[in-house]
């Protein structure tokens, strides 16, 4: 009977930690379909497709999404190539200083933005670097390698050394071992952490809005609409932008349901 009072208890809470996470996002997709009768989008007043059909009618709007996508497309690839080397050394391979760049590694995730944005700010303007899209990428890049290192560090810890071992015995030089055994085994890891990094350079405002300049990003430009109305058509970006999450987690969960059902092969002999 307390068993039973206990899972009720725990289904209780789980279900309140589930809406807490998801209520507000369910609001948000709701509001993609409001008609507002003025600027403010906080009350419902109709059901309208309108903004899904002219979702680029704002310019600004429109180039603030895309400086998004760019920055967020060029940062996760750079960053997830920079972090993916990185956490290999660091996990594979024993050298002097490995401690301390350890270390190193977490200080970025443990500073707050306020004072990494202001840092990088001074930085730049000490090397009279005009701020603007290159400085956010810089900014982004710099910020999203520690998540990197780390998301891919949990997939190296558990890599079978011996495969690769095997791969060079059979003649395969460090290049095509990494390629054809490494490269695969840590692939999940690898998709997992640039998922991240794009998600945390999208949704970037404070080191972003140290280092903008003029450059207006999806982020920058929401804040600065709050205070004469968030169009509608943020509401849609916003629904659109978790959606593409969305697909890419149930995706990811298939993928490894179907590769858990496939029995392993055992050789014979």
């Amino acid at each position: 009977m307390a068993r039973l009072k206990e899972g009720r208890g725990l289904s209780i809470y789980t279900g309140v930690v589930i809406a807490y996470l998801f209520v507000p996002i369910l609001v948000m997709a709701l509001f993609g379909f409001n008609e507002p009768r003025g600027r403010f989008n906080l009350e419902w007043q109709g059901f309208t497709l309108n903004y899904y059909r002219n979702l680029f009618d704002i310019p600004d709007l429109t180039t603030a999404l895309k400086n998004s996508l760019l920055i967020a497309a060029i940062s996760t690839i750079i960053s997830t190539a920079l972090g993916t080397l990185l956490a290999l050394a660091i996990s594979r391979y024993r050298f002097r200083g490995r401690s301390p760049l350890n270390l190193l590694v977490f200080i970025p995730m443990a500073t707050p933005e306020v004072a990494m944005g202001s840092s990088l700010l001074g930085l730049f303007v000490a090397l009279q670097i005009p701020r603007g899209l290159l400085t956010i990428v810089i900014a982004h890049i710099m910020f999203s390698i520690s998540y990197v290192v780390v998301t891919i560090r949990a997939r190296t810890a558990h890599l079978d050394v011996s495969l690769e071992d095997a791969a060079q015995d059979l003649g395969a030089g460090p290049w095509t071992t990494f390629w054809t055994v490494t490269f695969p085994l840590i692939f999940p890891g690898i998709l997992a952490a640039a998922f991240l990094a794009a998600a945390l350079s999208i949704d970037d405002y404070v080191i972003t809005s140290f280092n903008a300049g003029g450059t207006l990003t999806f982020p920058l430009w929401v804040y600065g609409a709050t205070r004469i109305g968030v169009p509608p058509q943020v509401n849609v970006m916003g629904t659109l932008l978790f959606m593409f999450g969305v697909v890419y987690v149930v995706i990811a969960i298939l993928r490894s349901r179907r590769m858990a059902a496939v029995p392993p092969v055992l050789s014979k002999g």
